[in-house]
């Protein structure tokens, strides 16, 4: 997701019975797994209505009769049927509880059709508040688009609306206006011109996608085509813009190339060849639908022609290229189970930025870079959100979260085992679901390192972590405070005005080592406070 705004957070929270039903794996989703989406949706401009239906194909995976679908208010559910005959159901707030007719035998793959209607919520400050998103173009035509993270796909189609499970594939048809293009995910299998002054666009996906990566964009579009010789052979790259910014968008998108190149360095193979890669304009900042990855960000450099880390290093990309597409890989390729989890999308796509410019800068301009965010972590609350009741944590999942990898990097100290350990995951992970504690296990493996206390303390904690020292006669004394219990983290320091580079191994214990300078510094790259110790009074510096 484009960043968060920085509101101001309670640390306390009040959970209600709708965000039990949406946040947790309740029993009537957990006895069938997705097997496939067929959804046909028609939008109705002149009143903002939308209507369709979805075929779920499922696998039934134990005994069960009662199945939870997601759609949000005001939009409703009018009728379920499963082999032509009507299911009863009942809706608890935004959740419809369906009873099935026919018995579930464990095993067997099974069907329903869910036809539903209404006017969907419109989105208050998208993409952070989401829904469908109304605008005009110059000319006064239509420009409609959704974007649900966070709120979820079923504020405009019903599914099971939670991470966990994931359809293997997917069929998505939009009727628009017969001026009008939509462009939704994978790839259009067909145009239909209707008899009612309509148009049918038909996409497909052979992937596994997650529910808020499903998308439509409907616009009078322009489109124009390339190919990117990429790991696994010829990947298809389309773009839409529309007809009034299709020049401006012409120039800007020759960015996706070297964008593409740089992320198959570092992380593997894009993870959808399949489906392509499309860059889509749309009416909001933008978003990482999987393959369909929307863009409005002006077509300037930077994060809305800004530099967030203010060193002019993030003037010379596009923020919302390269970072909605680095989510290709983290989010649509390895996808949290619970949005508690949102850190494992937004930190590695956070440090992808860092990456992105060593690729074409070198390695100290992709350090200086994601050093220069610091000064956007707050360190408000924890990263890691509350589990089972669709609660996200801290927005530090973006800047705090990437210097967390920058600084587990240093301890690394070994770049091409870094890079297969970032690689190594996409491998491990591909296509999958996840729990945030297995990716912080498999990157703990990959590297050879015990990282639990360092994940620990960045992901679950406030503070940061400081380096107490003091000096008596020529003595070093160190050790971590403001952390928590058993923070052992090594990290490098250099003793003296130029010294070399020493690595101190501190534990919350005071341990001490001769020197003769008298001066500490830590380095940089580790996002780490340090704090002379003196008789009168500490004083801190910040890395």
């Amino acid at each position: 997701m484009a960043l968060r705004p920085a509101p101001g957070y309670a640390q306390h929270y009040a959970f209600t019975h709708d965000d039990t039903l949406r946040g947790t794996i309740t029993p009537e989703r957990a006895w069938w797994d997705l097997a496939h989406y067929h959804l046909r949706v028609r939008l109705h401009p002149e009143d903002s209505t939308l209507s369709g239906s979805n075929t779920v194909r499922y696998r039934v995976l134990k005994p069960g009769q009662v199945m939870q679908i997601d759609l949000q208010r005001p939009v409703q559910i009018e009728k379920v049927e499963q082999d032509g005959q009507s299911l009863p159901f009942r809706r608890d707030g935004d959740a419809y509880f369906i009873q099935l007719k026919k018995p579930q035998r464990v095993g067997r793959t099974e069907s329903i059709t869910v036809f539903y209607g209404g006017k969907p919520r419109v989105a208050r400050k998208p993409p952070w508040d989401g829904g469908m998103v109304y605008s005009r173009d110059k000319k006064g035509q239509l420009f409609i688009a959704t974007a649900c993270q966070g709120l979820g796909a079923s504020a405009w189609w019903p599914c099971k609306d939670h991470m966990y499970d994931e359809p293997d594939s997917m069929q998505i048809a939009v009727t628009v206006p017969e001026q009008l293009t939509d462009v939704s995910n994978g790839r259009l299998r067909s145009v239909v011109k209707n008899s009612d002054g309509t148009r049918t666009f038909t996409w497909a996906v052979v992937n596994p996608i997650n529910n808020y990566g499903v998308n439509l964009n409907v616009g009078n579009y322009v489109h124009w085509s390339d190919t990117l010789r990429g790991e696994k052979g010829p990947l298809t790259i389309d773009y839409y813009a529309l007809a009034e910014t299709a020049d401006s968008a012409r120039q800007q998108f020759k960015q996706v190339k070297p964008m593409l190149r740089a992320f198959e360095h570092w992380f593997g193979p894009y993870p959808f060849y399949e489906d392509g890669y499309k860059l889509v304009e749309a009416p909001y900042l933008g978003m990482e639908h999987q393959s369909s990855v929307t863009y409005g960000n002006g077509f300037k450099n930077g994060y809305r022609g800004r530099d967030l880390s203010g060193t002019g290093w993030g003037l010379l990309w596009d923020f919302i290229i390269i970072h909605e597409s680095g989510h290709e890989w983290f989010a649509n390729n390895i996808t949290y189970k619970d949005v508690a989890d949102m850190w494992v999308h937004e930190s590695f796509t956070n440090y992808a930025e860092n990456l992105y410019v060593e690729y074409y800068h070198g390695k100290n301009a992709g350090a200086t870079y994601v050093i220069g965010c610091r000064k956007l972590i707050r360190n408000d609350r924890p990263i890691v959100g509350i589990y089972g009741v669709n609660h996200a944590g801290s927005g530090d999942m973006y800047y705090k979260g990437g210097n967390m990898l920058h600084t587990i990097r240093q301890l690394v100290n070994d770049d091409a085992k870094w890079r297969r350990a970032l690689r190594g995951l996409n491998k491990t992970f591909y296509h999958k679901t996840v729990e945030g504690r297995q990716v912080e296990a498999e990157l703990s493996r990959l590297t050879g390192l015990k990282l639990q206390k360092v994940f620990d303390q960045y992901l679950r904690d406030t503070r940061i972590p400081t380096l107490a020292y003091r000096f008596t006669g020529n003595t070093l004394e160190y050790r971590w405070t403001n952390c928590v219990d058993g923070f052992d983290m090594p990290v490098n320091v250099c003793l003296g005005e130029s010294g070399p580079t020493q690595l101190l191994r501190p534990t919350t214990r005071w341990q001490r080592i001769p020197v003769r300078d008298k001066t500490l510094t830590a380095d940089p790259n580790f996002y780490v406070l340090t704090q002379l110790v003196t008789e009168t009074a500490p004083s801190a510096q910040t890395n």
